[in-house]
């Protein structure tokens, strides 16, 4: 039995995209950690924000190479899998991944300079390629994600006969979607990163508590965590709000809610049983759904059954995702803050066993997060891949034989991340051995 190159393609594009996320989420935190890890060496002159510096610019090294490859490896996926899709919106969302190119050749140049140019060009010179090297990462993942946004909400054209005319690009570019899903998309960025790399110093700590860069490390890791765990609920309320109005499909797809309700609960949890449009085991707040929805408790939600059943996502993936990526957000919420309140509390950062326990097994969650959000997104905008304009069905290719180059994408990005890991792992703890530290 033939497998359909619409199912090899959504799998092969859904795990080459699981993967290289990580890359980028990576690569825009680390560079923003490398610059105020340089910042306090240049405050303080204390060596083990130096080694930090240094330590973290070469894994910002690592991950760009390993990013490019895997952006460009998905680029030739998009023509190869979605030709029809490419045809139609490549003259409309063109111009931000052209954009994304001149971001990426800045933070290329300015890596180059901060990589070789130690003690070769002025300290503060020296810092300024490094904030450049992180704007041009944190642009590079924003011009992204307008394209995508573009896809929830397609602007900037006519359609005349099915066909694009009349196109704006800039239109198309900031569209409806842009802000909220750029916003989102970069606090979450930057909290998981953040979140994962304190959780590498923690474990390190843990085996050497009298490191004074992981100590640091771990301090600035948590900074950035907590700053993104309060933005985080903000930048989500805004993405309720113009899901609510833009895609109220996907929003009741995300909260399992079957009848068009006026002062609709908040589902939490449970299991939807598609087949009787139900959903149970759930924890039902009152209200809660209308207020995330509109900030009116009695405002009214529309449920799955508004739209037939083929043209609703996979109700039971997006539901669950959802409410994963949530609850982990305010778990992470949760641990900067108490992070924050023992450092008060102490006068001293926290290095109590239980708390670096804590933070160092909860580093892979925000990278979970940041994948189940992305669950939401793209599976909840199902069968569309242009939201209301084409179906995913309509933007596949009709080449057979997919299953070979699926098992060589999973074989490699499978040995890149493996590699990845081993690398990132020695880097991270070659910051105590490299001043002594593991023997003090």
């Amino acid at each position: 039995m033939e497998i359909s190159p619409l199912l090899i393609a959504r799998f092969m594009m859904a795990f080459t995209l699981a993967f290289h996320i990580i890359f980028a989420v990576m690569g825009i935190t680390l560079p923003l950690l490398m610059v105020i890890a340089e910042s306090r060496w240049l405050k303080t002159k204390e060596e083990a924000y130096l080694l930090l510096a240094k330590q973290w610019g070469k894994a910002t090294a690592l991950l760009f190479a390993i990013g490019a490859v895997s952006g460009t490896a998905i680029s030739f996926e998009m023509g190869l899998l979605w030709p029809r899709f490419m045809a139609f919106a490549g003259p409309i969302i063109g111009l931000p991944f052209t954009l994304e190119g001149f971001a990426f050749f800045i933070e290329a140049i300015f890596l180059g300079i901060y990589l070789f140019g130690w003690d070769r060009v002025p300290p503060k010179i020296h810092w300024l390629a490094g904030v450049m090297t992180a704007l041009g990462a944190a642009a590079s993942g924003v011009l992204v994600m307008t394209a995508n946004a573009w896809m929830n909400a397609p602007r900037g054209f006519d359609l005349v006969d099915g066909n694009p005319m009349n196109i704006n690009v800039w239109a198309a570019m900031f569209n409806p979607a842009s802000f909220t899903e750029c916003l989102h998309m970069t606090v979450a960025a930057f909290q998981s990163g953040s979140v994962l790399v304190a959780s590498l110093h923690a474990y390190q700590l843990l085996k050497n508590n009298k490191s004074p860069s992981h100590r640091h490390g771990l301090a600035i890791a948590s900074v950035v965590a907590i700053l993104t765990s309060i933005i985080m609920p903000l930048s989500g309320d805004m993405s309720a709000r113009y899901v609510a109005k833009y895609q109220p499909v996907k929003l009741a797809a995300m909260e399992s809610l079957w009848e068009t309700t006026r002062g609709a609960p908040l589902i939490v949890g449970g299991w939807p049983n598609e087949n009787d449009e139900k959903i149970g085991f759930a924890i039902k707040i009152p209200y809660g759904l209308s207020l995330l929805a509109t900030h009116d408790a009695q405002s009214e939600v529309m449920g799955l059954k508004s739209v037939p059943r083929e043209m609703r996502p996979f109700i039971p993936l997006v539901h669950l995702s959802f409410d994963i990526m949530v609850g982990i957000g305010f778990w992470l919420m949760f641990l900067s803050l108490l992070g924050l309140w023992l450092r008060y509390r102490f006068k001293k950062f926290p290095d109590k066993i239980w708390f670096l326990r804590v933070v160092a097994l909860s580093g892979p969650l925000g990278i979970i997060a940041v994948q189940t959000g992305w669950i939401v997104t793209e599976v909840g905008r199902q069968p569309w891949v242009i939201y209301n304009i084409m179906r995913t069905a309509e933007a596949v290719t009709t080449v057979r034989g997919l299953w070979l180059p699926l098992i060589i994408f999973i074989v490699i990005y499978t040995i890149l991340t493996v590699a990845l890991m081993k690398v990132l792992h020695w880097t991270f703890s070659q910051a105590a051995v490299e001043t002594g530290e593991a023997r003090s």
